[in-house]
C-alpha cells in the first residue's frame, strides 16, 4: 500500500468522529433516536473536546512510536494529526461560543477570565491556532530552527488540554484520567530522551 493510500485511509478515520456527530445531529433534528442524550449541547461539547485531546495525544505519540518501533514513516502523519486536533478544537470552541453562550461576548470573556478551566482551554486553542498557521512548508523554510522550537509548544498544549479536561469534568473522571496518564507517559518519555541526550553530550565533551 502506498503512502498516499495510507493517508487517504487515515483522513477517513480522522473524519469519522465529525461524520458520526453530524449524523447524530441529523437524527436529533429529525426527531429520531440518537446518542445526543437529554442535553445535546453538553454532549457535543464533551465529544468534540475529547476528540481534540485524542488527536493532540496521537500527535505527541508519533515521535516515541517512531523511535521505539522504528516506524520512521510515522513522522509524515504528525502534521496531519496536529491539524485534526485543531479542527476538533475549533468545533469545540464554536460549540462554546454559539450553542453554550450564543455570542454573548461579555459573558464569554468573564468565563475565560474567571474560570481557570476555561482559561487553560483557551490558551491551548490559541497555541493550536498558531501551530496550525505555521504548519505549512513555507513557514518551515521561513522560520528555520525557530519552527522546531515553536512546535515544541505541542507539549504545552498537551498539558493545558488534559488539565482543562480534568477540571471541567465533575462526575465521571475515568476518561480525563486516561488522557492524563497517556500524556504523563508521553512527557515522561520525552524528558527521559532529553536527559539521555544531554548526558551523552556531556560525556562526549568531557
Amino acid at each position: 500500500m502506498s503512502l498516499s493510500q495510507v493517508k487517504v485511509i487515515i483522513h477517513f478515520l480522522a473524519m469519522l468522529p465529525a461524520l458520526w456527530l453530524l449524523w447524530q445531529g441529523w437524527l436529533f433534528y429529525d426527531f429520531q433516536d440518537n446518542a445526543l442524550t437529554a442535553n445535546p449541547i453538553k454532549y457535543i461539547h464533551h465529544f468534540t473536546g475529547n476528540s481534540a485531546i485524542r488527536f493532540v495525544l496521537i500527535g505527541l505519540a508519533i515521535t516515541p512510536g517512531r523511535k521505539i518501533f522504528g516506524w520512521n514513516k510515522l513522522i509524515k502523519f504528525r502534521r496531519m494529526m496536529g491539524l485534526y486536533a485543531f479542527f476538533y478544537a475549533m468545533l469545540h470552541f464554536i460549540n462554546f461560543i454559539v450553542l453554550d453562550y450564543f455570542f454573548d461576548w461579555a459573558t464569554i470573556t468573564q468565563e475565560i477570565i474567571k474560570r481557570p478551566a476555561i482559561t487553560t482551554g483557551m490558551i491551548a486553542a490559541v497555541i493550536l491556532l498558531l501551530l496550525a498557521i505555521t504548519s505549512t512548508r513555507g513557514w518551515v523554510r521561513r522560520m528555520g530552527k525557530g519552527w522546531i522550537r515553536l512546535h515544541r509548544l505541542a507539549y504545552v498544549i498537551g498539558l493545558f488540554v488534559v488539565t482543562h479536561n480534568l477540571v471541567m469534568v465533575k462526575a465521571d473522571l475515568l476518561v480525563p484520567m486516561i488522557h492524563t496518564i497517556i500524556f504523563a507517559l508521553l512527557i515522561g518519555y520525552r524528558l527521559a530522551a532529553w536527559a539521555s541526550f544531554f548526558y551523552n553530550r556531556k560525556r562526549k565533551n568531557a
